[in-house]
């Protein structure tokens, strides 16, 4: 991915955001920096993802119901957008990069050129075993140079596969006690420090954006950033502004146009970037974020911190004390997370099978079963899945749950 720099939301932004600042405290004045905010170099060469809609029906099969799927892979936007009808429209971010797609490359979009802004040799950053985030970190750091420490929680699998081997063969990965892992900012800072050596400069992605330079030392070249888990940073919200204002052109979703967005959320923090865009740029969306790894009251902390993050460094004229258009929601079939159902590893091979779009039980399954409740139940609004990717995935489900697999017949 080459670093581009982008301007497009310079041309039409006072015009889009002039009658929302009023009630969220935003005056003409501000509409430089805001402008500002995305007139920077990015990872991704465009915003754009192909559109695709997902039309739905179903058949009574004895006392059941039966879902089918038919994809249009070229369906009419703008104007001519079908607000009626049973079918949602599905973003297709799982096709950014081969490796690196879905809502990682947008979390990233904003922080890559960074990196190379401030000469960064070393990234320090964890997820699970099986992270899809760690896998993006290694890959989009070996492409600039960058060496990435990735601290995985729990054992070593017997045998390597999915992102797990992504990140083995892009990083360098270790393995950390779940007891230690619990405690996720020492754990980084302890692990930073020991590749930063005695002389070394270690920053947080925080602190990153507000430097003019990354702080070094003559005796060591080492510049080591650490990355939450997840880049759960209010730096990864840009990705998804950026998404939102392309989104928002008349030719595509408009801004008129009221849209009910559906993303599966482990850490929430897409669901915080589309809210916040869609807050900034005054549209009338409501994000639906499909809870799944953590509790409703953390969600909501998390949402709290990375708004108040959002709004000190980027756009501190912002006067807003939460993200109503943003709704929690469980998953259709609540569960610890990790687990999977039985029937679901059959329902993702038929939506493959039927719509060419590859899901997976632990996360995108959630949004598109949540995207064909709301079809069901909606007529003003359109229904828009973003799909964030982690297809990699599947192959350490294969692993972990040998029998769903084996047992796939027709």
């Amino acid at each position: 991915m080459k670093v581009q720099r982008s301007t497009f939301f310079a041309v039409n932004v006072k015009l889009n955001l002039h009658h929302f600042h009023s009630c969220q405290g935003i005056g003409v004045s501000e509409l430089d920096s805001v402008t500002r905010l995305l007139d920077r170099k990015w990872g991704l060469q465009s915003p754009a993802t192909p559109i695709q809609q997902i039309s739905v029906s179903s058949a009574n099969k004895g006392t059941c119901k039966e879902l089918s799927f038919l994809n249009n892979t070229r369906p009419r936007l703008g104007d001519e957008v079908d607000s009626k009808g049973s079918s949602f429209y599905i973003l297709r971010d799982d096709l950014l990069h081969p490796l690196v797609n879905g809502n990682k490359a947008r979390k990233l979009d904003a922080l890559l050129p960074l990196l190379q802004d401030h000469k960064v040799t070393d990234l320090v950053t964890c997820g699970g075993c099986q992270s899809a985030h760690t896998a993006a970190v290694a890959v989009s750091c070996a492409e600039r140079g960058v060496r990435s420490h990735l601290l995985l929680r729990g054992e070593q699998p017997e045998v390597l596969t999915g992102y797990n081997l992504v990140s083995t063969m892009y990083g360098n990965v270790v393995y950390v006690p779940r007891s230690r892992y619990a405690n996720r900012e020492e754990m980084l800072r302890t692990h930073a420090d020991l590749v930063a050596g005695e002389d070394g400069s270690v920053l947080w992605t925080k602190d990153l954006e507000a430097m003019d330079c990354f702080p070094s030392s003559k005796a060591s070249p080492r510049k080591v950033l650490i990355v939450n888990e997840g880049a759960g940073d209010a730096l990864a919200l840009l990705g998804m502004f950026r998404l939102v204002k392309y989104l928002s052109q008349d030719h595509l979703l408009g801004k008129k146009r009221r849209v009910k967005f559906v993303v599966d959320s482990g850490t929430g923090t897409s669901a915080v970037g589309l809210g916040v865009a869609a807050m900034s740029l005054g549209l009338p969306w409501e994000i639906n974020a499909v809870m799944l790894a953590d509790t409703l009251e953390n969600y909501k902390r998390h949402q709290d911190r990375l708004l108040e993050e959002f709004t000190r460094q980027f756009l501190p004229s912002i006067v807003c004390s939460s993200l109503d258009m943003i709704k929690w929601v469980e998953r259709q079939r609540p569960r610890k997370f990790g687990k999977v159902l039985e029937g679901e590893v059959e329902m993702c091979r038929k939506i493959a099978q039927e719509t060419g779009v590859l899901v997976d039980p632990m996360y995108t399954l959630a949004a598109w079963e949540t995207a064909t409740e709301l079809v069901e139940d909606e007529e003003s609004s359109i229904v828009v899945m973003l799909h964030t990717g982690g297809t990699l995935g599947m192959f350490g489900l294969a692993q972990r749950y040998k029998s769903c697999f084996t047992n796939l017949k027709d």
